[in-house]
């Protein structure tokens, strides 16, 4: 039986890999596209994305769209573009992140290392609340913060976010946790370490992939939420994936496209930061909790 040369083979490698590279570049070019038309028409006057071809460079570089977008835009029936509404959700993400992050840690420690009756049935329904539609609690949260005297502001949108996001945060933790070396814990009681000593000073400076995974599954999951914000919020908390879709339906007579193409990608460029620093901590994290889980 013949055998291929060491030439062919590495031959053949180097063009499988180059078909595998070309068809990768492909999809990401095509994946990359409306990006790319969203940039260079946000960077053009209005006149030239009516008269010339939405896919060439701008023939005038102009960053008023971008001005106009961030301050001055007309939004409903005032022109106050989308910087307060990017604060509403700066103050919304940021304390909703923390603490469900917060609670998906205790949770995680406590249903791994401080085994109780019962933590099955526990886990089990916080874990069946990952898959409850939105749909279906709009509804009774909105009957619950009306109760607590939060209904349309921001912090009611910081409890709802908190709330639905407690059940992921939890899964993630508790996977991580899971294989953690129990005889630490024990070690630690032995020493005389109580409960949130052990939680501060032993699983929490162990647990910074788990971490960075939960920080970026909930900021990209409550930035670009839509629902939530159309559901519970009141004009003065609104979030900018709301002030984004008025600032498009506002738009009567002339279409201000480079206006709009600037929105968002203002209203998308946090989580495109998050995922272009932290990215690959992301993927890191998953394989970690599924090597550990």
């Amino acid at each position: 039986m013949a055998h291929a040369s060491p030439e062919t083979a590495v031959r053949t490698n180097v063009l499988v890999r180059a078909l595998i590279y070309s068809i990768l570049i492909l999809f990401a070019v095509y994946y990359l596209l409306p990006l790319y038309v969203m940039l260079v028409n946000s960077v053009k006057p209005l006149d030239e994305i009516r008269q010339g071809d939405m896919m060439a460079l701008p023939r005038v570089f102009t960053i008023e769209p971008w001005l106009s977008a961030w301050s001055t835009a007309q939004i409903g029936v005032q022109p106050t573009g989308l910087k307060p509404y990017f604060i509403n959700s700066v103050l919304m993400v940021i304390p909703a992140v923390a603490i469900s992050a917060m609670i998906g840690a205790l949770n995680g420690y406590v249903l791994t290392k401080w085994k109780f009756r019962g933590d099955g049935i526990v886990f089990g329904l916080l874990l069946f609340s990952c898959f409850i539609p939105f749909q279906i609690v709009l509804i009774p949260m909105a009957r619950i913060l009306g109760l607590l005297g939060l209904a349309g502001s921001t912090p009611g949108l910081v409890l709802v976010h908190v709330v639905y996001g407690i059940g992921f945060s939890t899964l993630f933790f508790r996977n991580y946790y899971d294989a953690f070396p129990t005889e630490l814990i024990r070690a630690a009681q032995i020493d005389g370490a109580g409960f949130f000593r052990i939680f501060w000073r032993i699983l929490l400076p162990s647990s910074g992939p788990i971490i960075v995974v939960t920080v970026i599954w909930q900021f990209t999951n409550i930035w670009n939420d839509f629902l939530f914000g159309a559901s519970f919020s009141d004009v003065d908390s609104q979030p900018v994936t709301i002030a984004l879709n008025n600032l498009v339906s506002s738009s009567t007579g002339v279409k201000e496209y480079n206006v709009h193409f600037a929105g968002a990608i203002l209203a998308a460029l946090p989580t495109l930061i998050v995922y272009i620093v932290s990215g690959r901590y992301f993927v890191r994290g998953l394989m970690a909790g599924a090597v550990k889980g």
